[in-house]
Formats: structure tokens, sequence, C-alpha cells
């Protein structure tokens, strides 16, 4: 048949075919492979800026981050899905591009030395008042960031606040629109409410009752479908026992430790901005007080343009080497105890620098780090042993029938879950979403196989295959008629109400007669001791045409209960609005304005936007 093909491909007809093929790969295929090629690594393109998969990646695991920071270290991380992680991380990601373009075409810019006081002046770099940059590295490096990174970060999200603080301060409403607002929040309605009562222990049933509701309801009444399963874990832990250690191996380690120890220096400064000759010759001028014996913290109050030092006379604190300007940090290490530099240009402007203090790095010994390294060792050479085993493990499900293969390979001891259904268990292993999704995937449900390896945690890993698998049932009428009942007189007992107060509700709107009213004057919009639904039917009642000549309307509770409302008067506030007063309406108003000015634009941002998903 080769033969065959290969004759027939040196005829005409086919030569025209696969002209034709390669004259529409020359104008589509070819442009779709390196356009495939050139975006592998990319996860959008917005307006031609591209969201790069590592930024994609690294704002998903900050978000799970934060996540399991808010719910708590008793939550099941494998309740988050990753799907809708990376689809929410894409659109900040995006929407954050957009805002960032918005503000370079507003021309908004924050300068390299701004963004040095927000670091040196944000609480949680610093210890004792001061800023630290080993805590600095520490908080950051938590966070995923390097330096770069984390600076970069803050830039964008210094610009992204300006362009947000500027269309926010844009808003404004006039004096009567805050008086209206003010004077609809402070409003109250005397009111009157008759409520009927929902009683499902009056309602009366029959079995025919109960029997026919069944009937007509018996795809509600079916038992769950349910699985048991067979499964077989992996814990990082156990491989700790397995690895040893010697001093031998622990000395390099013990050498790397010591060798990142770094002496910190604390310096202050006096700043002149700028980089022409009138900043140089002002700091030349300081520098010969200095030299004259005038005190430099003195100096540094006086004449530093550099607000988050100049109140201590320029002092910055302890800090270590890649803190500082390349050529203030140069600077700076030249120096002896109380010295002061030369005049030394950095890309903020002008510096005279003086040391203040040196501390030298303390070296602790081997012995007082030998835990540490030990544990730090084991867990490389643990990290190591757990990712081979996974891997092994992986195969061994894979290639097995059952899982008593894989068991004996590994040492590991096959397990049994109680039965759950597609809603999950309370506890363990069939409460994971990862374990309920195999659980009831067509390959391990339906065809029998072992599932892949699950993450239930970092340190965690299991298979899972299907035991037994229960289909649902019909449950019997006996199992469910007192279920039946319940939700029967409940919903006639509603129904009774609600029928009954629509009478009463006639009645009252035709002039007649009703008893039995609960009046309250002077309700608020948050009133305590009134049910949310009744206040929320009360405000939106029209105001009585006049005096005497009360609204009537009528709101069935959650409960059952049906409440029949007459609304007898619209009380506004006399007395005035305290200036106060009005400028903190004015000001609510103008914030919320603000806001939804800033979501507006956002929206438009995204509508006119060229957004390309890879």
């Amino acid at each position: 048949m080769l033969q065959n093909i290969r004759d027939n491909s040196r005829g005409w007809i086919a030569k025209t075919i696969i002209g034709l093929i390669v004259m529409l790969m020359a104008f589509t295929g070819f442009e779709a492979i390196v356009t495939g090629t050139s975006n592998r690594n990319n996860a959008a393109d917005v307006n031609g800026d591209t969201i790069t998969l590592d930024e994609l990646n690294q704002a998903v695991e900050m978000q799970r981050r934060q996540l399991l920071q808010q719910l708590g270290r008793d939550f099941d991380a494998s309740l988050l899905d990753d799907r809708l992680l990376r689809e929410a991380s894409l659109k900040g990601l995006i929407e954050r591009k957009l805002l960032l373009q918005a503000a370079g075409d507003a021309r908004f810019a924050f300068s390299q030395a701004s963004l040095d006081q927000v670091i040196l002046q944000t609480p949680e770099f610093q210890v004792d008042g001061r800023f630290d940059a080993a805590r600095f590295d520490q908080v950051i490096r938590q966070m995923g960031y390097t330096r770069l990174q984390f600076r970069q970060m803050l830039e964008e999200e210094m610009l992204i606040g300006q362009l947000r603080a500027g269309i926010g301060a844009s808003s404004f409403v006039t004096e009567q629109q805050a008086r209206a607002f003010a004077n609809l929040e402070r409003q109250t309605r005397d009111f009157a409410s008759l409520t009927i009562k929902a009683d499902p222990a009056a309602i009366e049933l029959s079995e025919a009752d109960v029997q026919a509701y069944y009937a007509e309801h018996a795809s509600e009444f079916m038992s769950p479908e349910q699985v048991v399963l067979e499964y077989v874990e992996l814990h990082k832990e156990s491989f700790f026992d397995q690895v040893e250690v010697s001093d031998e191996e622990l000395q390099p380690l013990y050498e790397s430790e010591i060798a990142n120890l770094a002496e910190q220096r604390q310096a202050a400064h006096i700043l002149i901005e700028g980089d022409d000759e009138a900043a140089r010759s002002k700091i030349e001028e300081i520098k010969a007080r200095v030299d004259a014996g005038e005190d430099f913290a003195a100096l540094a109050k006086e004449f530093s343009q550099d607000p988050g030092s100049a109140a201590d006379g320029g002092d910055l604190g302890y800090a270590g080497p890649g803190v500082y300007d390349p050529a203030f940090e140069e600077a700076l290490y030249a120096l002896q105890q109380d010295q002061v530099s030369e005049p030394v240009k950095s890309e903020f402007g002008w510096h005279l620098i003086k040391l203040l203090g040196v501390q030298a790095p303390e070296v602790p010994s081997f012995d007082s780090l030998k835990d540490k390294l030990a544990r730090d060792f084991k867990t490389q050479q643990v990290e190591l042993r757990f990712v081979e085993a996974t891997k092994q493990l992986e195969d061994a499900a894979f290639e097995a029938s059952d899982l008593a293969q894989p068991a004996q390979e590994l040492n590991l001891e096959v397990k049994t879950s109680e039965p759950f259904g597609r809603e999950g268990g309370a506890t363990g292993i069939t409460a994971n979403r990862q374990v309920l999704q195999a659980a009831f995937s067509p390959e391990v449900l339906e065809d029998g196989t072992n599932s892949s390896t699950i993450e239930l945690d970092p340190s965690t890993f299991v298979v899972v295959r299907v035991k037994e698998h229960k289909k649902p049932e019909q449950l019997p009428l006996d199992q469910v008629a007192e279920s039946i009942r319940a939700h029967l007189q409940q919903e006639r007992a509603a129904a009774a109400a609600k029928a009954e107060g629509e009478k009463q509700l006639a009645a009252a709107e035709n002039g007649e007669s009703v008893s039995d009213w609960q009046v309250q004057e002077a309700a608020t919009r948050s009133q305590d001791g009134v049910e949310p639904k009744v206040l929320q039917a009360l405000f939106r009642m029209p105001k009585p045409a006049k005096a005497g000549e009360p609204s009537f309307a009528g709101v069935t509770l959650n409960n059952g209960d049906y409440v029949v409302l007459r609304l007898d008067g619209v009380n506004v506030p006399e007395e005035a609005l305290a200036e106060e007063e009005l400028a903190m309406y004015r000001n609510f108003l103008a914030s919320r304005a603000g806001q939804q000015d800033f979501a507006a634009l956002r929206q438009q941002l995204e509508t006119k936007a060229d957004i390309e998903r890879f």
C-alpha cells in the first residue's frame, strides 16, 4: 500500500493538491506556528503588553497564600479550585495592566526616592521603630519577591493608587444633594402591623396527601449515589527516619551559613535633591560647616531634604550591603567610625554621609547550629526521596490493576474509606475536593482504574480506586413520609396565613375595621426589634396622600407568617444639619461617586482594550 501511495504521489493531481496545501500553510499555518511558539511563555497580551506565565503563576500562588491565611490553618487547601484561581488571577493581572497603562497615559510618576521613603517608613519592615534590612528581606521573601520585584510591584501599586486618588478626588456632590440624602437617611416612619401566624400544627393532612406528593416528586426521594474507596497514602514525614547525617556532611553547610553573615552599618546622611550645580554648591557649603565643627545631626534637621530621616538628624538606622544606592554604599563602607564623607552623588541627589556605628556579625558555633543544619540537610534529602517515591507510586498505580502491588512496592497500607456521595464526606480524604473529582471521574468510577497521584497537601499524596459503587435507589415512602408531612404542613400553613393576611389587607384598604394592630412610631431604617423584610417593605411604601389616609402593604416572612402593614406617616427631621454632619455626608457621597467613577473607568478600559488570552 505504501508503494501505491508513493507511485500516485508523483501524478500531476497529487502535485497540485500538495502545492495548494503549501500555499495555505504559507498564508496561515506558518503564522500560527510562529505565533504559537512566540506566545508559549505568555498568558495574555493587553494592548501589546504581555503578561507572562511566570507572572500568572506567581499571582496564583500569592492569591492561594492570602486565601489560606484568611481561612485559617484548619482549612482544607484542596478545596481551592486551581482553575478558578488562575482565572481570577489572570483577570486581576489584566485589570492591573490596563490601569498601569492608563496611569502612564495620564503621565503619573513616582520617584525612586519616594519609593525608598515608603519602604523605610513601612512598619512591617521595622524593628524597634527603625528600618531593618534583614526584616525587610524576610518579609518580601515570604511574599515571594526579590528586592527588585518588590520595588517594581510597589511602584506599580503607587501609580495605580495615584490614578485611583485622582479619579476619586475629582468627584463631588452639591450641598442640595447631600441634604436630600441626609433627609432620606434620617427619615422615620409611623406604622402599625398585624401579623398572621403560620401554624403548621393546625394543618391536617391525610395519608393520601403524603402519598400524592411522594408520587409527584418521586425523583426527589432517591438514596444518594455513593462510593467506597480503597486508597494508599504516601507521607513525606515517613522518610525522615531513613536519612542519616554526619558532622562531615554538615560542615560545608555550616561554612555556607556563616559566610552569609554581613556587617551592619548605622548611617546618617544629609540629602540635597537635584543634580545641578546649585545642589552641589549647597552640599559643599554644608560640608564646610561640618568640617568647621558644627553638629551633623543639627545640620541634617535644618537642611536635609529627606523627610524620612531629617527629623532624626539624618539617622537611617542599621543596614547591611545591598540596601542603599551603589555610590552611597561604596562611600559608607569606606568611612571610619564618626567620619563624614565628601559629597556623594546618587540618583536621588547629593549626600553627606556619616558613619554612626558598626555591628560586626556574631558568628555562631558549629554546635549551636548543628540541629538546624541537620534538620535542613534531612529536609533536602527527604524532599528528593519523596519526589522519587511519588513518581514511583504514580508509575506503579498506572501499571497495576489494583492497589496491592503499589502498596507492596512502597511498603504502604491499603486503607478503606467510609461510603460517601458526590458532596463528599465530613472529614479525611473523602472531604478533599480533588479526591471527589477523581473518585467520580469516568476512568475511576466506570472503568475501575487506579487514580493518578493526588496531592492532599505538600507532604501527602494518595492514590484511590473505587471498591464499591452504590447507585441511587428509590427511597421507600415510610422512610421519607415525616419529612414530606412537615414540608406540606409548613407550605399550607404559609398559604393559609397569606390568604388570611390578604383578606385583612383588603378590608383595611376598604376602610373596614381591623383589630389587633401593633403600633410603632418613628421607626428608623435600622430599627431594632423589627424584621428586616418588614423594614424593607415599610420604607418602600408610598407616603400617605394626606393625613388620616394611610397606605397599606403586605409581606410574607421567611417563616411563613404574613404581615399587614399600615403606614400612618413619614417624618422628616426638623433640626438642621450641623456643618460637621453635612460635611460627613458630602464626603461619603463624593467617595462613593469616586469609587463608581473608578469602576466605570476600569470597565471602559477593558471594553476598549485589545486583549488576547493564550
